[in-house]
Protein backbone atom coordinates (compact mmCIF):
# COMPACT_ATOMS: atom_id res chain seq x y z
CA UNK A 1 0.00 0.00 0.00
CA UNK A 2 3.26 2.55 1.22
CA UNK A 3 4.41 1.62 -2.90
CA UNK A 4 1.03 2.40 -3.96
CA UNK A 5 0.79 6.00 -2.35
CA UNK A 6 4.98 6.92 -3.19
CA UNK A 7 3.98 6.08 -6.69
CA UNK A 8 0.84 7.93 -6.98
CA UNK A 9 2.55 11.01 -5.19
CA UNK A 10 5.87 10.87 -7.44
CA UNK A 11 3.05 10.42 -10.42
CA UNK A 12 1.74 13.99 -9.37
CA UNK A 13 4.78 15.51 -8.93
CA UNK A 14 5.88 14.43 -12.25
CA UNK A 15 2.92 15.88 -14.18
CA UNK A 16 2.72 19.38 -12.51
CA UNK A 17 6.69 19.56 -12.99
CA UNK A 18 5.73 18.58 -16.71
CA UNK A 19 2.85 21.20 -17.18
CA UNK A 20 5.05 24.36 -15.75
CA UNK A 21 7.85 23.74 -18.31
CA UNK A 22 6.06 24.41 -21.96
CA UNK A 23 8.07 26.45 -24.07
CA UNK A 24 6.35 29.66 -25.05
CA UNK A 25 7.57 31.10 -28.68
CA UNK A 26 6.62 34.11 -30.54
CA UNK A 27 7.28 36.03 -33.68
CA UNK A 28 9.77 38.85 -34.51
CA UNK A 29 9.58 40.67 -37.59
CA UNK A 30 12.48 42.90 -38.39
CA UNK A 31 12.04 45.48 -41.23
CA UNK A 32 15.54 47.07 -42.12
CA UNK A 33 17.02 49.60 -44.82
CA UNK A 34 13.92 51.31 -45.14
CA UNK A 35 13.49 53.97 -47.40
CA UNK A 36 10.87 56.93 -46.71
CA UNK A 37 9.38 58.97 -49.46
CA UNK A 38 10.12 62.30 -47.67
CA UNK A 39 12.97 62.29 -45.49
CA UNK A 40 16.70 60.89 -46.16
CA UNK A 41 18.45 58.73 -42.98
CA UNK A 42 21.77 56.57 -42.24
CA UNK A 43 19.78 54.26 -40.07
CA UNK A 44 15.79 53.34 -40.58
CA UNK A 45 14.57 50.17 -39.38
CA UNK A 46 11.47 48.55 -37.42
CA UNK A 47 11.36 46.07 -34.82
CA UNK A 48 8.19 44.10 -34.37
CA UNK A 49 7.51 42.31 -31.07
CA UNK A 50 4.40 39.90 -31.23
CA UNK A 51 4.54 38.63 -27.59
CA UNK A 52 4.27 42.24 -26.28
CA UNK A 53 2.40 43.70 -29.25
CA UNK A 54 5.43 46.77 -29.26
CA UNK A 55 6.78 48.11 -32.81
CA UNK A 56 10.28 49.52 -32.06
CA UNK A 57 11.67 51.93 -34.92
CA UNK A 58 15.40 53.22 -34.74
CA UNK A 59 16.49 55.82 -37.16
CA UNK A 60 19.07 57.87 -37.52
CA UNK A 61 18.62 61.11 -39.80
CA UNK A 62 20.69 61.99 -42.55
CA UNK A 63 22.50 65.84 -41.85
CA UNK A 64 20.28 67.32 -44.52
CA UNK A 65 16.45 65.96 -42.82
CA UNK A 66 18.05 66.77 -39.43
CA UNK A 67 18.19 70.21 -40.35
CA UNK A 68 15.55 70.43 -42.18
CA UNK A 69 13.39 69.53 -39.31
CA UNK A 70 15.32 71.13 -36.44
CA UNK A 71 14.95 74.51 -38.14
CA UNK A 72 10.93 74.10 -37.20
CA UNK A 73 11.43 71.98 -34.38
CA UNK A 74 14.33 72.71 -31.53
CA UNK A 75 12.99 69.14 -29.71
CA UNK A 76 13.93 66.55 -32.58
CA UNK A 77 17.02 64.37 -32.35
CA UNK A 78 19.54 63.19 -34.82
CA UNK A 79 19.27 59.63 -33.38
CA UNK A 80 15.95 58.43 -31.90
CA UNK A 81 13.82 55.13 -30.53
CA UNK A 82 10.49 55.03 -30.90
CA UNK A 83 8.33 52.88 -29.08
CA UNK A 84 4.41 52.23 -30.00
CA UNK A 85 1.83 49.34 -28.74
CA UNK A 86 0.53 47.49 -31.72
CA UNK A 87 -2.44 45.68 -32.60
CA UNK A 88 -3.81 43.04 -35.40
CA UNK A 89 -6.93 43.16 -37.58
CA UNK A 90 -7.26 41.01 -40.15
CA UNK A 91 -4.17 40.59 -41.92
CA UNK A 92 -3.46 44.66 -41.16
CA UNK A 93 -0.77 45.34 -37.88
CA UNK A 94 -1.73 48.98 -37.02
CA UNK A 95 -0.37 50.83 -34.21
CA UNK A 96 -1.59 53.13 -31.31
CA UNK A 97 -3.45 55.72 -32.83
CA UNK A 98 -1.85 59.24 -32.56
CA UNK A 99 -4.01 62.52 -32.44
CA UNK A 100 -7.61 63.88 -31.44
CA UNK A 101 -11.08 61.40 -32.19
CA UNK A 102 -11.92 63.11 -35.23
CA UNK A 103 -8.37 63.42 -36.51
CA UNK A 104 -5.72 60.45 -35.74
CA UNK A 105 -2.88 58.70 -37.30
CA UNK A 106 -1.48 55.11 -37.49
CA UNK A 107 1.13 52.77 -38.89
CA UNK A 108 -0.12 49.87 -40.82
CA UNK A 109 2.45 46.42 -41.57
CA UNK A 110 1.14 43.71 -43.13
CA UNK A 111 3.28 40.51 -42.15
CA UNK A 112 5.88 39.44 -44.50
CA UNK A 113 5.94 42.68 -46.19
CA UNK A 114 8.76 45.75 -47.05
CA UNK A 115 5.72 48.31 -47.44
CA UNK A 116 4.83 50.31 -44.06
CA UNK A 117 1.85 52.57 -44.73
CA UNK A 118 0.22 55.43 -42.95
CA UNK A 119 -3.43 55.67 -42.26
CA UNK A 120 -4.94 59.34 -41.37
CA UNK A 121 -8.23 59.21 -40.55
CA UNK A 122 -10.29 62.74 -40.83
CA UNK A 123 -14.09 63.07 -39.49
CA UNK A 124 -14.34 59.03 -39.98
CA UNK A 125 -12.78 59.46 -43.56
CA UNK A 126 -9.65 57.01 -44.01
CA UNK A 127 -6.78 57.30 -46.20
CA UNK A 128 -3.46 55.49 -46.93
CA UNK A 129 -0.35 56.16 -47.90
CA UNK A 130 2.65 54.57 -48.46
CA UNK A 131 5.50 56.19 -46.01
CA UNK A 132 8.29 53.66 -46.52
CA UNK A 133 9.77 50.66 -48.28
CA UNK A 134 11.84 48.62 -46.74
CA UNK A 135 14.80 46.63 -48.58
CA UNK A 136 14.83 43.11 -46.42
CA UNK A 137 12.02 41.96 -44.04
CA UNK A 138 12.48 38.57 -41.65
CA UNK A 139 10.55 36.94 -39.43
CA UNK A 140 12.09 34.88 -36.29
CA UNK A 141 11.08 32.93 -33.89
CA UNK A 142 11.45 33.81 -30.24
CA UNK A 143 11.32 31.14 -27.90
CA UNK A 144 11.81 31.42 -23.89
Amino acid sequence: MKKINISIKFLVLLAFSVNFQTIVSSEIMLLTKCKNLKDSFIKNEYILDFEKSLMTRNYIYDSKTYKKHRITDLSIKKENTLEKFFYEQGNLILTDKVGYPQFYTQLVFKKNNPIINIKTVINNEESFSMISTCSKVDVFEKES
